[in-house]
């Protein structure tokens, strides 16, 4: 009888356990459920407020330089600001320059030939051709007279026929000169032919061509900055041996400075580009910076390509670039903010708050553009 009764004991403590711990689980869902309603309110911000959560984005430029060379310098340091066409490195230009002048001095050489044809022939030289052809009129003259003679005193029979033939040969032969310093003299006048006048000017052209190319690699070998941004990794030092296009400082852009964020599907219908937006982060909570959204992305990521459940279908993602503005430069790239947009407020597609709405609009085309490609 007592071992009935200790069974039963044992059954009723362990009926009472069961209970308890069903109720611990009961109670532990009812928190768990009413923490996640709590978070889905705080991520919705109320009912005409969507928040969002990205990081400042970080664009780089790697500054090269178009042909290798030794480094002469550099200019700035990691961390440094810099504006759009500032000098950042120096390659040593000894041999730039040295080739600058070596064609400056072919160009001078090429442009005097050429500007020795276009001018033709001097006077002197026209001069000379036509005393040429009055000395040979004048030979040929006398060599017709001794012909005149020979032929009468062979009629006599005094010369030989041989003497005849001899002074028929000279004149003859002052008849084929008399023609050549003719010809000399017509050359003279008419000047060079215009094809070796093109062909000079086509060369004095190439030369031009070659000088302007070594200046300008002259000129390149100033890197300077393309855009404002600030300097985040010196990787080459001075002295060091660049190749053509290899990596010498990364530079920052931060201009215009955006951030990107991620919008869930079934918050898509609620926002569009354009809308005005808020900007906190965890460095400064009391400020808030003024922005608007200036790219949705037109595809979905981080998900299957086939999406076929509606589950699958609510779980998308759409990246989203949200410009801001600040003027006191405090956000720093990479850093983790909270986007605010409040999406019942009728907002302009084109409207600012810091007069950036122009660039903005260029840039959101060419975002277009690259996710059209992209497909």
């Amino acid at each position: 009888m007592s071992s009935m009764n200790r069974e039963y004991r044992v059954k009723k403590l362990m009926v009472r356990a069961i209970w308890r711990g069903l109720l611990v689980a009961a109670g532990m869902a009812l928190l768990l459920a009413a923490t996640g309603c709590s978070d889905q309110a705080g991520d919705s911000g109320g009912a005409g407020a969507l928040t969002l959560y990205g990081t400042v984005d970080i664009r780089e430029v790697q500054l090269a330089f178009q042909d290798g060379g030794r480094i002469l310098g550099l200019k700035v340091d990691e961390g440094a600001v810099v504006e759009k066409g500032q000098v950042v490195a120096q390659l040593d230009p000894a041999r730039f320059q040295m080739e600058v002048e070596r064609l400056t001095g072919e160009v001078a050489a090429l442009s005097q030939q050429a500007a020795r044809l276009r001018s033709g022939s001097r006077p002197q030289e026209i001069a000379r051709a036509r005393a040429a052809v009055a000395s040979a009129k004048a030979n040929l003259k006398e060599a017709e007279l001794v012909v005149a003679r020979k032929q009468a005193l062979r009629l006599l029979n005094r010369i030989s026929q041989q003497e005849v033939d001899s002074a028929l040969a000279g004149m003859e032969t002052w008849q084929a000169n008399l023609k050549t310093v003719e010809e000399e003299l017509s050359l003279a006048i008419e000047g060079p032919r215009q094809e070796d006048i093109a062909a000079a000017e086509a060369s004095l052209a190439a030369s031009q061509a070659a000088r302007e190319l070594a200046e300008q690699r002259l000129a390149d070998t100033w890197l300077r900055a393309p855009n404002a941004g600030v300097i985040r990794n010196r990787i080459l030092e001075p002295g060091a041996m660049a190749s053509a296009g290899a990596p010498v400082l990364t530079l920052a852009l931060t201009n215009p400075l955006w951030v990107r964020a991620y919008i869930s599907e079934p918050d898509l219908g609620r926002i569009r580009e354009g809308m005005v937006a808020e900007i906190q982060t965890d460095s400064q909570p009391g400020k808030r910076y003024q922005g608007w959204i200036g790219f949705i992305s037109s595809t979905a990521e981080f998900t299957p390509k086939t999406v076929e459940t509606t589950e699958l279908r609510t779980k998308l993602v759409y990246r989203a670039r949200i410009f801001v503005c600040d003027a006191s430069q405090e956000l720093r790239l990479g850093m983790p903010v909270t986007v605010t947009v409040n999406t019942k407020r009728n907002q302009q597609d084109t409207t600012t708050s810091c007069g950036q709405g122009s660039e903005a609009g260029v840039l959101d085309e060419r975002d277009r553009q690259l996710e059209v490609s992209r497909r």
